[in-house]
């Protein structure tokens, strides 16, 4: 069964799917976790998101190689949800049950504009516009890495610790940048990751890691009805946000699908892909999670690592779930410096 897969899902080089797809997902998590509290709900919220929507969309998607997952972007538009939710007298766990019902709604509303093969009309895009949403989206990315510099109580890291922070992330920029030079027989990103995080544990060196943002445990995602009111009221109070989600999502995705066809030089599927979109989005919605969409830094270094077929995307989902069920402690050991250099690298 397991050569089935490979062969169905693979590109021509199965190994380079399955070392990039690793690679993704070690990526995915901290930009997971960070998405999730921005938009409000539980880390695992977003991690959850991260794993439905990569999967459905590596195996539905219309274009081989691309990453997709929980967003900044999404996260941004269902916090005001959120909010507004709370502003009622709702818990949190209400007003994220109110979260799952608007991603389902945006799933088939992304569905219905796919039926409609309205996602050939993202090829319209004039290339200035393509590469100014390219270079915010690196803007976008650079700010979030120099957010990972503040503690949780809003002061800054300085002095040393700041000095060993700049030094790991130094590091580690400087070993995917020079290693392919030598070899390409691993990807650089992933050779990376792994030495700096065993050389700051090996070395003792005090710094901040993952499991200092949040903690990734928890199980496999259940299956779970919104638990919400089906009538007008709900459907008058999320259709707003459900709307922004799947119109958000679907313009993210499909100006990334471009980006990736270029750096292949191949040819992705935008209807199928917005069809795609709008499963993951229904099916994460049944199954905790935010809901989400192409995300361009993993998809950039899913590329970049020698990521191909669709296989990549389907590791990279079932390695983030390995992460979060059973090695979410070594995890969690990973340095934070090492994933912004890895970060920085992709807004380079």
């Amino acid at each position: 069964m397991l050569f089935t897969l490979i062969n169905k899902y693979a590109s021509a080089n199965p190994k380079n799917d399955i070392l990039s797809g690793l690679t993704v997902a070690l990526a995915l998590v901290p930009e997971a976790v960070a998405f999730a509290i921005i938009a409000g709900v539980n880390p695992l919220v977003g991690l959850y998101a991260a794993f439905t929507i990569g999967l459905v969309t590596s195996i539905a998607g219309g274009r081989p190689g691309m990453i997709s997952g929980a967003t900044g972007a999404i996260a941004v538009v269902v916090a005001p949800l959120i909010a507004l939710v709370l502003e009622q007298g709702a818990t949190l766990a209400q007003a994220t049950e109110y979260l799952f019902a608007a991603v389902i709604l945006a799933g088939f509303l992304q569905i219905l504009f796919g039926v409609l093969k309205l996602g050939k009309f993202i090829r319209l895009v004039p290339h200035p516009v393509f590469l100014g949403f390219v270079n915010g989206i690196a803007l976008v990315i650079f700010a979030g890495q120099i957010k990972q510099f503040e503690l949780k109580d809003g002061t800054w890291i300085t002095g040393e610790p700041l000095m060993i922070m700049l030094a790991i992330a130094a590091a580690t920029m400087a070993v995917i940048h020079f290693l392919p030079k030598i070899t390409k027989t691993v990807p650089a990103i992933l050779v990376a990751v792994i030495a700096g995080t065993l050389a700051v544990i090996t070395l003792g060196i005090e710094t901040r890691t993952v499991g200092d943002i949040a903690s990734i445990k928890g199980g496999f995602p259940p299956f779970h009805m919104p638990n919400v009111p089906f009538d007008l009221e709900m459907l008058k109070l999320i259709f707003p946000f459900a709307v922004t989600i799947a119109a958000v999502g679907l313009i993210e995705s499909l100006l990334t699908l471009n980006l990736v066809d270029d750096l292949t030089e191949t040819t992705g599927q935008p209807n199928r892909e917005s069809v795609g979109q709008g499963l993951a989005n229904s099916v994460t919605g049944l199954f905790g999670g935010m809901g989400g969409c192409a995300m361009v830094g993993q998809s950039i270094i899913n590329v970049k690592s020698g990521g191909r077929g669709r296989l990549s995307g389907i590791v990279a989902s079932l390695a983030l779930l390995a992460f979060i069920v059973y090695l979410s402690e070594y995890v969690e050991m990973i340095p934070i410096a090492v994933l912004v250099g890895v970060m920085m690298m992709v807004v380079i």
